[in-house]
């Protein structure tokens, strides 16, 4: 819905605008190239500028991205001065006649308060001073005002009260953007922590069970044991962004493994096949460990014999198939399809809804899990991973201190 209403704003705002750029344009004539007619000329200019404001406005509004907008805006309305406040303080002024920035914040309590715009006329003790009369445009994010636009002018123009408006209301889209960029950054976050209590309990108990068992033993084995499960959590819980790489990852993985492995000894079987050039491929954190946890859980459960896990990672052109095959128990199809619609918590708290939940979010629902099983027919999860996605970088890799 967000999506349709910028779509809306960014489609509507070139045709009003045209109008106030072709009043302009046609007192002073400039050679318009190849862009065809004065019109078509003044909507290619203020797409463009709209286009070199945005950016700055989906981090939200504050002094900075109020900073790296301001100017466009007001290239947009072609006044003399456009200020961006939010409720308490004007956040830039671009243009003439910043000595107006106290009086402007007195008559902005009327629009702020109501979410209406208004246009005032300035008192300005300078002689020279162009700014004699403002146009208010609050910025509105659900219904609350978050700010408003101001337009400064040498007079009354209904044309720029109208202008400015629409302006107003295409940065509160972005506004809204920005509003559920965070929510789904928060929303990433949350799932994040709720995928570590899940995997906390249930692995951190076994896994010092195990390294318990070889203190005595074989303590060399229980130290080793000790190092694979202290930099497995230190990853699991590590605080350096929502996004690591697919070397990291697999990384993080064999530590997992090599804990597994000495409690299960010879019942499990794991091979790998990684083709080089995915390695450095970004992915939402702890995506694919829950996957391989998911195997050993199924792989192994009610089960007497060797279970078989194999991990492959290929190279598709603009994307990395990783695919996670295990010969276990399987699952009932019906009953996967409620865990990742979240009607039923899957037995052992393994996340698969959880990381098909993030896979969606990220990439677009065209990259949820791929989950081929049946009952006693082992099961096949595969995941697509772009390998270059808007926003998707990794933080760096974590080395062991």
């Amino acid at each position: 819905m967000s999506g349709f209403i910028a779509g809306l704003c960014v489609a509507i705002l070139p045709l009003l605008a045209a109008g106030f750029w072709l009043g302009r344009r046609t007192t002073r004539p400039e050679n318009l190239g190849d862009l065809g007619t004065p019109v078509e000329h003044a909507t290619f200019e203020t797409l463009h500028t709209a286009s070199l404001a945005a950016p700055p406005l989906r981090a939200g509004l504050t002094e900075e991205t109020a900073r790296k907008s301001a100017r466009r805006l007001r290239s947009l309305l072609g006044t003399d001065a456009l200020c961006l406040t939010d409720e308490k303080r004007v956040l830039v002024w671009d243009g003439v006649g910043g000595h107006h920035r106290t009086q402007i914040m007195e008559l902005l309590a009327g629009p702020l308060e109501s979410g209406r715009g208004e246009a005032f006329p300035l008192t300005c003790d300078t002689p020279d001073c162009p700014v004699r009369w403002a146009v208010v445009a609050p910025l509105t994010v659900d219904d609350r005002v978050h700010g408003a636009l101001v337009a400064c002018a040498p007079r009354e123009s209904a044309v720029l009260v109208r202008a400015a408006g629409e302006v107003a209301r295409w940065v509160s889209v972005q506004l809204e953007l920005a509003d559920l960029d965070q929510s789904r950054t928060r929303l990433i976050e949350a799932e994040i922590k709720a995928l570590r209590a899940q995997i906390s309990p249930h692995f951190i108990f076994n896994s010092l069970a195990v390294i318990a068992s070889f203190v005595r033993t074989d303590p060399e084995r229980a130290r080793e044991l000790l190092l694979e499960f202290a930099d497995f959590t230190r990853y699991s819980f590590r605080r350096h962004g929502d996004f690591t790489t697919l070397a990291d990852e697999l990384h993080a993985i064999d530590h997992y493994l090599a804990l597994v492995r000495a409690r299960f000894g010879d019942r499990l079987s794991v091979t790998l096949q990684i083709a080089p050039e995915v390695l450095p491929v970004a992915l939402p954190f702890l995506c694919l460990q829950p996957l391989v946890e998911n195997a050993v859980k199924h792989g192994l459960e009610g089960k007497a014999h060797k279970c078989r896990i194999q991990i492959t990672a290929q190279d598709a052109g603009a994307e990395a198939l990783v695919v996670i095959e295990d010969d276990g128990a399987g699952m009932d199809p019906a009953l996967l399809r409620r865990i990742l619609a979240g009607e039923v918590s899957p037995s052992g708290g393994i996340g698969l809804s959880n990381v098909d939940d993030r896979l969606r979010q990220v990439y677009g629902d065209d990259y949820g899990l791929v989950i081929e099983t049946a009952l006693g027919a082992g099961m096949k999860i595969t995941a697509r991973l772009p390998k270059y996605q808007p926003g998707v970088h990794s933080a760096g890799r974590l080395t062991r201190e």
